[in-house]
This record gives structure tokens, C-alpha cells and sequence, in this order.
């Protein structure tokens, strides 16, 4: 077979794993604590040597030389997808989706002589499970080389399935509710991080909203969660990573379950929606007195009309005029009439328009 990658893949489809198997017989083990491994991402590393990923577009990079390449993941669902991106070829990743238990990948045997890259990103989102993250296995002859610098920007966005990916690369006639045909990657945060050259935290969950929830728990519950697994005791600290500027991209679920669902009774007048979101704002200003804050919205049909933006331009001007807080800022996708989730294509031009916001509020010149 000429191309044993995607050998390798089809036996991880079935539900099988490709075992280490070199030409020399050997293979060079680097564990998950190695010093020379980048990790991005609320993570869990209460044991170095499992790091447990479970947000969308948690990452693990890695410089290394080498003709092959494994991972070892321990997935405990079987329902989550990687990008694992080699060399920089992010348009062509090799898409693993995880078996249940502890299993190594084979991503290539046939690497050329000399350095490389790799990244082994999350697509998929809490709702999915979490993956304890347990090492490479290189050729013989390869080794780690050191780790390249960290971007010094960093954002944060706290969303629900539009920031997720739900369904992004669904066909725009299907459907867009597949943990496959969600990609992290490709989301409107991800291309705008990738633009400003700033590290991305995403805090996010399909269905979630401020006053209401398709579940019991509203995102004021979620937010500080270091696992992103459903609504657990965990605790991120806030004091480890602090991003420059945070992008609320909230209330699409609250008008399906307000306006629509009537799940809240009785029904929230006006202005007890633009508290409930000024409650969350102030929130989210306690933990990062200094960002910038940027109240975001869309591109579902929640921007269809001003009546809920409205309640965010309001909410925002609230708090401004009662603090005097000059880094809080709105921003909307446009409504595109399209009536599912975003697809790739529309989440990589809001992607540009949240960069370009991004960039004239920071005062930004470009994105290195």
C-alpha cells in the first residue's frame, strides 16, 4: 500500500490501532511531560504524565526530527476528533477520531530525513468526553528539538455551539450536528487568533446560554470549569493564563428558549435579559479587571433583527455608564439567512471581522 497513513486511519475507523512497527525495529518514546512538548489550552495536568484535554482547540505542538510519527491517546467516550497537523499542512490534516481506552495512532512512517512540526488538536468539544494525552513514539533515530516561542497575545472566548463549530463543515444541505463535521480549527476564534498571532482559549458548549439552558446549567456555572466534561466540581485558575481581550459570544440559545421555547416562566421582561447579561459581563470583568471585553453576537438568526443585539448594546451601555468602563465593546456577525449553524466559509469571514475589530481596539499593527 503506498500510502500507509491512510491505512492507519481506516484501522482507527474500524475501531483498531496501528501498532508501532519501524524499519530499524526500534522507536524513541517521549512522554507527555517532556519539557520540550507546547501545550495550549485549559488543561488538566494534575497527572504530568496524562494531561487531560477536553475544551475545542486544546492543542499539544511538537518540534521534533524523525522519519515516523505515533500518539497515544487515552479517549474516554471513543466519540472525539483530532486534527493532527504535520509540518504546518493544516488544509490537509490527518483527522483521527479516537477509539474508547488507551491506543496508539500511526500518523506516518514516511516522513523525510530532517526536522518537523506536529500538532494534535482537539476539534470536538466537551460534550464529546476527554482525552488523557500520553505521549509520542518517534523513529530511532528522531528526537524532540525545542519548542518555539509562544505567542504573547492571548484571547479567550466564552460561546456556545457557533464557537463550539457545531456541524461547520456540514454539507449546507445536511446535516450539522456530528461530532465528525465539527472542527475547532476552522472556527471564526480560531481564524481570527490565527490572524492576530494570539493564543486562543475557547470556553464553550452546544446549547448553552445566560438565563437559559437546553440543559440545567447556564454558562455562569460553566465558565470556571478547568474539564470542559458537563457541569463538574473542577476549577480552573484564572491566575495562570490571562488573555489581552475576551469575546462574549452569547444569547443565540436564550432567544430559541426565551422567545420561542417559553422555558423560562414567567417570561423575562426587557430589562431583566440585559441584567441577566450584565451580571455575566461584570462576572467575567471581576476575573479580568485589564481586557478588553468584547460583547459579541451571531452569525445565527439572533442577528436577524435588532431586538436581542439590542439588549447586549444596552447591557454594555448599562455598565458604562455605571463603572465607566472604557474596554467593554459590542460587535455583531450578520445574520446570512442561512438556517443552521455557520459553515467554514462564514465562520472564516467572521473570523476576519473579529481580527480586524481585535486589532484596531488593541491598537494592534498586525498579526505578528
Amino acid at each position: 500500500m503506498k500510502n500507509w497513513s491512510l491505512f492507519a486511519a481506516a484501522l482507527a475507523l474500524a475501531g483498531l490501532s496501528a501498532a508501532p512497527a519501524y524499519a530499524d525495529g526500534a522507536s524513541v518514546a517521549v512522554p507527555a511531560n517532556a519539557a520540550e512538548l507546547q501545550y495550549t489550552g485549559r488543561i488538566d495536568f494534575s497527572d504530568r504524565r496524562a494531561p487531560v484535554l477536553s475544551w475545542p482547540g486544546s492543542s499539544v505542538r511538537a518540534n521534533f526530527t524523525g522519519t515516523a510519527l505515533h500518539i497515544t491517546l487515552d479517549d474516554n467516550t471513543g466519540s472525539n476528533f483530532y486534527n493532527v497537523i504535520v509540518d504546518g499542512n493544516a488544509a490537509h490534516p490527518f483527522v483521527l477520531q479516537t477509539n474508547k481506552g488507551e491506543h496508539s495512532y500511526e500518523i506516518s512512517r514516511v516522513l523525510p530525513p530532517g526536522e518537523h512540526t506536529v500538532e494534535i488538536y482537539k476539534r470536538t468539544e466537551g460534550e464529546y468526553g476527554a482525552t488523557r494525552f500520553k505521549g509520542l513514539q518517534l523513529s530511532s533515530s528522531g528526537k524532540l528539538l525545542p519548542a518555539t516561542a509562544r505567542p504573547t497575545r492571548h484571547m479567550e472566548i466564552f460561546g456556545d455551539s457557533i464557537s463550539c463549530g457545531m456541524g461547520n463543515e456540514g454539507a449546507n444541505n445536511g446535516r450539522d450536528d456530528l461530532p465528525a463535521e465539527q472542527n475547532h480549527y476552522w472556527t471564526y476564534g480560531a481564524v481570527a487568533a490565527r490572524a492576530l498571532d494570539a493564543e486562543l482559549h475557547t470556553i464553550c458548549r452546544s446549547g448553552i446560554g445566560i438565563m437559559v439552558s437546553w440543559f440545567p446549567y447556564t454558562m455562569s456555572a460553566y465558565y470556571d470549569q478547568l474539564n470542559g466534561v458537563g457541569d463538574n466540581d473542577s476549577r480552573w485558575d484564572f491566575q495562570h493564563w490571562t488573555p489581552d481581550v475576551v469575546v462574549i459570544n452569547l444569547f443565540q440559545n436564550d432567544s430559541w428558549l426565551v422567545d420561542s421555547k417559553k422555558r423560562l416562566q414567567p417570561v423575562p421582561d426587557d430589562q431583566q435579559r440585559i441584567d441577566a447579561y450584565v451580571d455575566f459581563v461584570r462576572d467575567i470583568r471581576i476575573r479580568y479587571p485589564d481586557a478588553n471585553i468584547i460583547c459579541a453576537l451571531g452569525s445565527m438568526d439572533a442577528t436577524a433583527n435588532n431586538k436581542w443585539p439590542d439588549y447586549i448594546r444596552k447591557a454594555v451601555a448599562q455598565i458604562q455608564k455605571e463603572t465607566g468602563d472604557t474596554k467593554l465593546h459590542t460587535l455583531f456577525f450578520d445574520y446570512t439567512g442561512y438556517a443552521q449553524h455557520p459553515r467554514v466559509a462564514q465562520h472564516i469571514v467572521n473570523g476576519e471581522k473579529l481580527a480586524a475589530f481585535a486589532r484596531e481596539k488593541m491598537g494592534w499593527q498586525d498579526g505578528h
